[in-house]
């Protein structure tokens, strides 16, 4: 058994400082110390997918990263796992934990078949794992093993932790409440597509935003519209958008990060609006295009037209959020530049432009390029 404090320093000399997870008893005694520390961030995520996906923001912007959650929501990580970090190279260091370990003590019968499969699992998705140090002389070579295969491979590593390896840490930090506000919006027609507003939003943007497209049409188009190396087109991994953005914010308070959202990847991961709204990074601007369809996959319908999401946002703790319908008022909102987290609501209609053209550059160079953007080297080292 070590201290958490004995692991999260060493880790700290390599780079990592931001955590994302999803609470589990035998990660408690990690979340307790870096909640705690001054110098570490602990952004608790709606559920494991969030924290990798917010994890890969922050990498790529420069902040080692580690995303932590129990075994039993691994399943929920599968989409960033393979079709985000995966795809882009982004190495992200896991720790899920090993509930129903079938080599350890009886656990819960809900863990027991996650338990068997668990290390499965992570090879079956290409990502070498070892278990987690429960001794301190193994603390060093365990991370230096992770490292050597993220700088060498930029793709994630997991270290799969066993009940009992880490001595209990008590929380000191009084949690942090964030009060909702309150947003009667009625609703808008729309008037243009979303080629439109993505036009706008280009022409409003400047040159140091971070642009982050949701999987989809939204990034194809905004890559015809006009390709730029501040821009970042998610394939896969929907819903995860929004999670890799505040990642991003984080990683880059300086700049402002503009995340292009859809009403069906925002209704996929919606506890997404509830992590953002509590962290409310001044720095991100939150657009969602609605044009109440899956457009992108089948062109069935959504639930949008039966919800309000600038509601939803205000409820979720965004500071300011807004709907408008028509491309120059998108454009004066972003030309405003608010220093407060900000979420606007667009209903658009569907359609898409004829011989629509997908990226040229691969994700990976997608992501390369982003990085020289930033001026954001790999962050373990």
């Amino acid at each position: 058994m070590i201290e958490a404090r004995r692991f999260i320093e060493a880790a700290r000399d390599h780079g990592f400082t931001l955590y994302c997870g999803v609470p589990c008893s035998f990660l408690k005694p990690f979340i307790n110390y870096v909640i705690d520390s001054d110098e570490l961030r602990y952004v608790g995520a709606a559920n494991e997918g969030q924290a990798v996906a917010i994890a890969a923001g922050a990498e790529l912007g420069g902040l080692g990263s580690v995303a932590m959650f129990q075994n039993s929501g691994l399943g929920n990580a599968v989409s960033p796992l393979t079709s985000l970090t995966h795809p882009f190279n982004v190495p992200v260091l896991l720790i899920p934990t090993l509930r129903g370990d079938p080599d350890g003590a009886a656990d819960e019968p809900q863990h027991e078949l996650v338990g068997k499969i668990t290390t499965d699992l992570l090879e079956m998705m290409q990502i070498p794992w070892a278990y987690f140090p429960s001794n301190e002389a193994d603390i060093g070579p365990a991370l230096a093993q992770a490292v050597a295969h993220m700088e060498t491979n930029s793709r994630p590593y997991a270290l799969v932790m066993r009940k009992g390896s880490v001595a209990p840490t008590d929380l000191k930090t009084e949690p942090e409440s964030v009060s909702p506000v309150s947003h009667p919006a009625p609703p808008l027609v729309p008037t243009g597509k979303r080629q439109d507003m993505l036009r706008a939003i280009q022409a409003a943007s400047l040159p140091d935003d971070v642009i982050v497209a949701t999987t989809g049409y939204t990034g194809r188009e905004l890559y015809a519209c006009e390709d730029r190396p501040n821009q970042i087109y998610v394939v896969g991994s929907m819903g995860c958008a929004s999670s890799l953005g505040l990642g991003l914010a984080i990683a880059c308070p300086e700049r402002r990060i503009i995340v292009i959202d859809g009403d069906g990847a925002a209704l996929m991961h919606l506890g997404a609006l509830c992590t953002i709204g509590h962290e409310r990074p001044t720095n991100m601007l939150h657009i969602l295009l609605d044009n109440g369809l899956h457009e992108s996959t089948g062109g069935q319908a959504t639930v949008s037209h039966s919800i309000d999401f600038c509601a939803i946002a205000a409820a979720s703790g965004y500071p300011h959020t807004l709907s408008v319908a028509k491309p120059e008022e998108l454009s004066a909102e972003i030309a405003e530049r608010k220093e407060a987290l900000s979420f606007v609501h667009v209903p658009i209609f569907p359609g898409i432009p004829e011989q629509l053209p997908r990226p040229a550059m691969a994700p990976a160079e997608v992501a390369v390029r982003l990085r020289t953007f930033l001026g954001a080297e790999m962050t373990t080292r």
